[in-house]
């Protein structure tokens, strides 16, 4: 076990991690980061390494693909003073400061620590999924619905609660026809947005059907769907495929310690990036499933840096 202890920990490697990396490396706060190996089933760098093209990052015109702008902020992180670990944490102690960190590669310190460990869309592992995924399929239909590959084409979205009536909906505008995929004879989202989607002329819904599989060789053309009453098949031609069946919040390292809400993200105090114990803060999508960007991401991992480096100066001082 590490004796130092650490003035800040950053776990998680997404925007979130790296622009908190980035200000408490500016404030000489040289922090520890563990960008994770393979935590959650995504590569150090966080959901954007799966995302071909990012049009939405301010200050990147002509957009850049995600793992290039992962990249980019990793550099930024290691230039600024931080040092990072390419380990997974498996399991921390919050009972009392310093807080201990657990990783396959050992024990360590740390007086404060942000959590960035995001969240991981949930998937249906459906047959051609792996073979299609960012070729046509995604779990994000605001990062990459604007794509030329969905312009004036069918898309269909798979889910009946608000983010997929939401999703939907924002698809209208680049799509042709948005074929709506619901497992039962009725949506769960909220009844605004249940009439907002079933009164919009470019948007399907298909009741009682569910995806079997995922066609096309480089590309998405088309999703095979049954009836599960009838049971009855057919192909929707589509060339693109967006779940929106949920994300899973990486908090089970946490074994509890924290406070969560209903849903299992991490929750913060309103306005800050506070979490349930003092010296712990939150960043990103593991405390946010409303926006889920990478912009919002990167601002709460300011938020996070700041409020720790608040907290270590004002105990310097006392």
């Amino acid at each position: 076990m590490s004796t130092t202890v650490e003035n800040v920990i950053i776990i998680g490697s997404g925007p979130a991690g790296h622009t908190a990396a980035i200000y408490t490396a500016r404030a000489d706060l040289k922090p520890l980061m563990f960008e994770g190996f393979m935590a959650g089933g995504v590569a150090a760098g966080g959901q954007l390494t799966t995302t071909t093209e990012i049009e939405n990052f301010p200050g990147f015109p002509e957009g850049l693909p995600g793992p290039e702008l992962m990249d980019r902020m990793r550099a930024q992180s290691v230039h600024c003073g931080t040092r990072i670990e390419t380990d997974t944490v498996t399991s921390v102690d919050l009972s009392k400061r310093p807080f201990r960190v657990v990783t396959d590669g050992g024990e360590f310190l740390a007086q404060t620590l942000i959590l960035a460990t995001g969240a991981t869309a949930k998937r249906l592992s459906l047959p051609g999924e792996e073979k299609l995924w960012q070729r046509g399929i995604s779990a994000c239909a605001v990062c990459d619905g604007a794509l030329p590959l969905f312009r004036q084409k069918p898309l269909v979205v798979i889910g009946g609660g608000d983010t997929a009536c939401e999703e939907a909906t924002y698809l209208t505008k680049f799509g042709s026809v948005v074929h709506l995929l619901v497992r039962r004879d009725v949506l769960r989202a909220s009844k605004a947005m249940q009439d907002r989607t079933k009164n919009n002329p470019k948007i399907q819904i298909h009741w009682f059907t569910e995806a079997l599989e995922a066609l096309g060789d480089k590309t998405l053309t088309g999703v095979k769907v049954k009836n599960n009453q009838t049971g009855a098949t057919e192909v929707i031609e589509a060339a693109g495929l967006f779940y929106a069946i949920g994300h899973e919040p990486n908090t089970k390292f946490l074994d509890g310690q924290l406070e969560l809400d209903e849903t299992g993200y991490l929750k913060t105090v309103p306005g800050t990036a506070r979490t349930s114990v003092k010296g712990v803060f939150a960043a990103g999508d593991v405390q946010d499933k409303v926006y889920r960007q990478a912009i919002t991401a990167a601002g709460s991992g300011c938020m996070a840096a700041l409020e720790a480096e608040r907290l270590l100066s004002e105990e310097e001082t006392h």
